[in-house]
């Protein structure tokens, strides 16, 4: 099973390509940054699970140019995002972007993706916050399409642009694989309909694997190949305690990659002490080696 972690980059984490490198030689398949581009002083939408959130919320660094960094000095190590908004992007912009990397990198690039909870931080941004999930979906569909066509155009109900050159494209044949987070049912559809594999926060595997079995039910339902989807989870270290029979438990129930991320340890990372993490949850590497 491989294993990847979640990684604030902020100001404080400091050294990113001194964390990539300790990942690639600890055996880490993927490295995860989040995104919240801004985060809206005040904000009165509720925060996921209640409670306040963490100040190094406020603080984080662009993604991409953070994997950027990390790809410089790796090898092996994926690149990946957990998850970025895409709503609040540029569909055109972000298809270059993620291109260029994924080339610069040889094929690493692997993209997991949301809609976003944060209403005031989409207004901000530009976007319509109850049209979020369609611009998502179709900012997602105008990628693949500016990655696989010489001149590729779309034309949706929110995302349009006439036939352009969009250079470079990506070294993966069909572009970064794009892995949508969520829970909910709606969710599952979604992940079923249009994404290439599903990355929910999971501390469940029976849950999980329920949830497994409906994406893939859905997906044979739209006329697509369940086996073609890529699951992974973004599952709690437990400070490095997470067991091979835990580890086996998501495995069995459909699970290729399992993300450690928790709120303490994130924010451990985030404040700075990032290697420090690493070293507490590498034996989980080892044990997944077993898996």
């Amino acid at each position: 099973m491989n294993i990847g972690i979640l990684v604030p980059a902020t100001a404080e984490t400091r050294n990113i390509a001194a964390i990539a490198q300790r990942l690639e030689t600890a055996g880490f398949e993927s490295l995860w940054i989040p995104e919240h581009p801004v985060i809206p002083v005040g904000f009165q939408t509720p925060v996921p699970g209640g409670g306040r959130l963490p100040t190094h919320y406020n603080r984080w660094a662009d993604p991409f140019l953070a994997l950027t960094v990390a790809a410089t000095v790796t090898n092996s190590l994926k690149l990946a995002t957990g998850i970025c908004l895409l709503p609040e992007r540029n569909a055109l912009m972000t298809a270059k972007i993620i291109a260029t990397l994924d080339l610069y990198s040889g094929g690493r690039v692997i993209l997991g993706v949301g809609a976003g909870w944060l209403r005031e931080e989409t207004e901000a941004m530009g976007a319509n916050f109850r049209l979020r999930w369609k611009l998502l979906r179709e900012t997602a569909e105008a990628m693949r399409i500016c990655w696989t066509q010489p001149e590729p155009s779309y034309k949706g109900e929110l995302v349009q642009f006439p036939p352009v050159y969009c250079d470079p494209k990506p070294v993966q044949p069909s572009g970064p694989p794009i892995f949508l987070g969520g829970h909910v049912p709606k969710a599952l559809e979604r992940v079923a309909r249009t994404y290439d594999g599903w990355c929910p926060l999971a501390n469940d595997p029976a849950d999980y694997k329920t949830k497994v079995n409906t994406i893939r039910q859905l997906a044979r339902d739209y006329g697509r190949n369940p086996d073609a989807l890529t699951m992974s989870a973004f599952v709690d270290p437990q400070n490095g305690a997470l067991s091979v029979d835990t580890l086996k438990a998501f495995r069995d129930a459909g699970a290729s990659r399992i993300v450690l991320f928790s709120q303490s340890f994130a924010k451990e990372i985030a404040e700075g002490k990032a290697l420090e993490c690493i070293d507490r949850v590498v034996q989980v590497v080892e044990r997944a080696q077993k898996v």
